[in-house]
């Protein structure tokens, strides 16, 4: 059984902010960033138990895009928690996420 994605509304600003700026660089290039996360997503939901980094948040890196998904699991209730996904070539402070926040 696959887990259930879900995310917050911080890691859809992020995921649009993304899309935003490559789609500035070139036409559709945003579309193939997306399309690139959602394959991460669906892998994602079926097995969900990548790199804890800190605090009970994994994280997966993405290979052909700066950027890395921070989440959580809840495995009683299935589901994935895509607390934010960061642009890892920005300010390293701001890679971290505070799922309180």
């Amino acid at each position: 059984m696959n887990f259930l994605i879900k995310l917050d509304l911080k890691a859809l600003n992020d995921i649009q902010n993304a899309i935003d700026y490559y789609d500035d660089k070139q036409i559709g290039l945003g579309e193939r960033f997306e399309a690139y996360l959602n394959k991460y997503f669906k892998s994602l939901s079926k097995n969900p138990f990548y790199q804890n980094r800190y605090d009970n948040i994994h994280c997966l890196p993405l290979k052909k895009y700066p950027f890395m998904i921070h989440f959580s699991i809840e495995e009683n209730q299935k589901s994935i928690y895509i607390h934010a996904v960061l642009n890892t070539k920005l300010n390293p402070n701001k890679n971290w996420v505070n799922k309180n926040n």
